[in-house]
């Protein structure tokens, strides 16, 4: 890669971290709230040219983002996430720690009981449109010529919270959130010598918007309503 292209890890900013911190701050007792899971419902592949693809088009692991605007909402102040997702090695962890007291421990340290939740967050992504918009303009003049073109895709996810006790559903809301492609380039093919020689140059670039961070954009506004 060019030098201007290559970089070192950086941790991920929120793309609407500024938004979540201007929720008023809840003045009540914060939430607690559980996220089981957090799916991909779209059923799309990655496109490809020549063959069929493996690779979803989305993330697989949208409740990392879900969790994190849950977290970030008000500056904390509006939910107390529980873990749900990861279950399964919570209980084992407690399982283990349970054994490891009674067999070393003369008088074992009960633990403490885990934290239900009065809230379940329930949703997914449940919409990936690609070339929703499509254009581009080209013009060659004398073999000279340059094309631009442009491709707009969008996403959507889905979210409702659940009462646990009634199981009445409180809220539901949906957001979407487009994803920019665009590419320009520049050519040149001429005949030279009575056409018996060829001069070709291209020239171009490409930019792509992160389907990743337009996913998480799309959670974070979603959470976003939910506060408002």
């Amino acid at each position: 890669l060019p030098d201007n292209l290559q970089s070192e890890p950086a941790v991920q900013e929120n793309p609407m971290v500024s938004e979540l911190h201007d929720i008023p701050e809840l003045d009540a007792p914060t939430m607690t709230i559980g996220l089981y899971s957090f799916t991909d419902k779209t059923g799309q592949r990655k496109p490809a040219d020549n063959m069929a693809s493996l690779s979803s088009a989305v993330t697989q692991g949208a409740e990392v983002w879900v969790i994190d605007a849950l977290l970030e909402a008000g500056n904390g102040t509006w939910f107390e996430v529980v873990e749900r997702v990861g279950m399964d090695n919570v209980i084992k962890e407690r399982q283990l720690i349970r054994s490891t007291r009674e067999n070393y421990e003369q008088e074992a340290t009960p633990l403490q009981p885990m934290k239900f939740a009065g809230l379940i967050l329930e949703g997914g992504i449940i919409g990936y449109d690609s070339n929703t918009v499509t254009g581009g303009t080209g013009a060659r003049y004398f073999g000279i010529g340059a094309t631009t073109q442009y491709r707009v895709d969008t996403v959507t996810v889905a979210m409702r919270v659940v009462s646990v006790g009634t199981g009445r559903v409180l809220m539901s809301v949906a957001a979407e959130k487009s994803i920019a492609s665009y590419g320009a380039g520049q050519d040149v093919f001429k005949f030279l010598d009575m056409s018996t020689k060829a001069l070709e140059i291209e020239n171009g670039y490409t930019v792509n918007e992160g389907t990743n961070k337009a996913v998480r954009a799309a959670i974070e506004a979603a959470v976003i309503e939910i506060c408002y």
